[in-house]
């Protein structure tokens, strides 16, 4: 187990590395002019030349990637240009944050969909199995920002059930409750994808494992059904890890349209508003924690799944 553990975690030092450079060319190569949203029309060009050998955009690409990298690995991810403070304490309460909201949405997304699929699948003639399928091809594709304005108009703005944006009162104690009651609404609204994918993907393992040889062969020994069920839903684990790992993953990286309409300070609106200034030290943090998150997200669940299945491990 520690072997293969070991040999995933080499595979993620040039995923990592690759991911680098993406990033460092993806920003280098977005319309527009850092210096120039900074200083103004009214900059001068001594001004303009100035701010731009501080920032050292006047380098060639190979040596700011080179000297970004040796910072990023020491620590070190810069200084805002548009807020004037460090990069590393900013990125990382805002990705706490996303990771509060994650979690929470990859309860929901997890509980939801296995019961869903389970149900579609043991049931397939049912009035509650059609239900099921249909709400799951619904929360699959109807867009996440389209819910999460619903669920506000109606649930927090109209109904007054939940508070309509942020993550705690300005005027409550900054507890439990209140963070519990900001969390409700835009973690249903970023579960909803997630959940209708994991249905959809555990009704089909579970009608594939029911098909096989085996379930019949504990049913002729004369096993409940229970017991049998018991049996048939261990050998869908793998499969649950599987999607389930890749749907969190996804979580990581697609609330941000969650996080900008219920104004969820994560990671997510972090680099939304870093891209609308500008602010390419924010983007570049943002995205590379976001996708070290992820990586390590991944490293987690292959150890998962290499303990349920030793098979893999070979």
């Amino acid at each position: 187990m520690l072997g293969y553990v070991g040999r995933r975690l080499l595979m993620a030092i040039p995923i990592l590395f690759g991911v680098s450079i993406v990033i460092f060319i993806t920003i280098k190569i977005i319309p527009g002019d850092p210096v120039a949203s900074l200083l103004g029309p009214t900059g001068s060009p001594e001004a303009r030349a100035a701010l731009t050998e501080r920032l050292g955009l006047n380098e060639p690409w190979p040596v700011q990637y080179v000297t970004w990298l040796g910072h990023t690995l020491t620590g070190d991810l810069g200084t805002s240009i548009a807020r004037r403070s460090d990069v590393a304490p900013m990125v990382l309460d805002a990705l706490m944050n996303t990771l509060i909201l994650s979690a929470a949405a990859a309860v929901i997304a997890i509980v939801l969909g296995v019961a869903v699929g389970a149900l579609t699948a043991l049931r397939r003639t049912g009035i509650l199995a059609r239900l099921g399928n249909a709400l799951a091809l619904f929360s699959i594709s109807v867009p996440q920002y389209s819910i999460g304005l619903l669920l506000i108009i109606y649930l927090a703005a109209g109904a007054g059930l939940f508070p309509v944006s942020g993550m705690y009162n300005p005027n409550g104690d900054g507890g439990f409750i209140d963070l519990f009651n900001h969390l409700i609404l835009p973690a249903v609204t970023a579960a909803l994808v997630p959940a209708g994918i994991i249905a959809r993907m555990f009704r089909s393992s579970v009608l594939d494992v029911m098909s096989m040889d085996f379930v019949e062969a504990l049913t002729s020994r004369g096993l409940s059904h229970r017991r049998v069920m018991v049996h048939a839903f261990h050998n869908t684990v793998p499969s649950l890890l599987t999607v389930a790992g890749l749907q969190i993953g996804y979580l990581l990286g697609g609330v941000i349209f969650v996080e900008a309409v219920f104004a969820w300070p994560g990671i997510g609106l972090l680099v939304y508003q870093s891209i609308t200034q500008r602010d390419l030290p924010v983007i570049q943090a943002g995205v590379l924690v976001s996708a070290l998150a992820f990586v390590v997200l991944n490293l987690v669940v292959d150890a998962l799944h290499g303990l349920v299945d030793p098979r893999i491990r070979a």
